[in-house]
């Protein structure tokens, strides 16, 4: 195996949501900088279409074993070497990486998700863990996490759903559950048609359910949390989740990409900055999401 790495040249200006923007507190950016790096080039060898499974998984352990193993574990993968310093210093556990190592190496050879509950089992891995490294990050209680893991679950699947044409043309990816598929009476072949046929659109719809009631938990993180700035951040980001879900209602992402412009994304700041503003709340652990709306870990 040549260089571990295998760089897609994405950066964090090409996500959907980004994560530590200017909103959070100038001395924990960079640790978060260091965390997205490292997560970004994990999921780069996730996602390259040019290596065989059993590639992508050694490639992934290798960056495990250099956040866990010795310190000169982490010589050939400096990315792993700065998140190691950065968790050092803050005492973040190394587990929401480990989650997020766990998540591409299902992504290298799981290719379908039977339902819902089999796809939030996948955020709890692929999603979650975001959400709570900045929680921890910020030492926000535990508990919190009830209100950022659905959160970070319905960013998933609306990535998901952004991107289902081109999950299953490039990688034969289908995130989308294969029972909404079977209720609707097609395949997921359907995926590689010009645009969403009545029985497609009610597969997305669906999904979309799923998506609205992860956020009817999520939308109280930004009054519960202590950080003010963190809350402005979450409260940006639940507003722009809740628009994009909107969004993809009543567009096709079959047809054309369904993202936010630039008025939207200015909108959703103004809106979200109002929810982090809002008086703070200090509430019990939420009740849970109905088994349609969210998996256990």
């Amino acid at each position: 195996m040549d260089g571990i790495e295998t760089p897609s040249g994405k950066g964090a200006g090409d996500e959907n949501f980004q994560v530590g923007s200017w909103l959070l507190p100038a001395a924990l950016r960079p640790h978060v900088a260091a965390f997205y790096a490292f997560v970004r080039a994990a999921d780069d060898i996730g996602d390259n279409p040019a290596l065989e499974p059993d590639d992508k998984i050694a490639r992934l352990d290798a960056f495990a074993h250099a956040l866990t193993g010795p310190p000169e574990a982490a010589a050939a993968l400096p990315k792993a070497q700065a998140l190691r310093a950065s968790l050092a210093a803050t005492g973040v556990t190394t587990q929401h990486a480990l989650d997020l190592l766990a998540a591409f190496r299902r992504d290298a050879t799981k290719l379908r998700y039977d339902d819902w509950q089999d796809l939030l089992g996948y955020c709890a891995l692929s999603a979650s863990p975001v959400g709570r490294y900045l929680l921890d990050l910020h030492g926000e209680r535990p508990e919190l996490h009830a209100y950022s893991d659905p959160l970070c679950d319905a960013l998933q699947v609306l990535n998901h759903l952004q991107d289902c044409q081109d999950d299953y043309r490039a990688l034969n990816r289908v995130y989308l559950p294969l029972d909404s598929f079977a209720a609707a009476g097609i395949e997921v072949e359907e995926l590689d048609r010009p645009s969403a046929s009545p029985a497609m659109r009610q597969v997305l719809d669906q999904a979309l359910d799923g998506v609205d009631q992860l956020l009817a938990t999520a939308r109280d993180l930004p009054r519960v949390l202590a950080s003010r700035r963190l809350a402005a951040e979450s409260g940006v980001i639940v507003a722009i989740a809740r628009r994009l879900a909107a969004l993809l209602r009543k567009r096709d992402p079959l047809a054309e990409r369904v993202e936010l412009g630039k008025a939207q994304f200015l909108l959703c700041g103004v809106t979200g900055l109002c929810m982090a503003l809002a008086p703070r709340r200090e509430r019990a652990r939420p009740a849970p999401v109905p088994a349609s709306g969210r998996a256990a870990r």
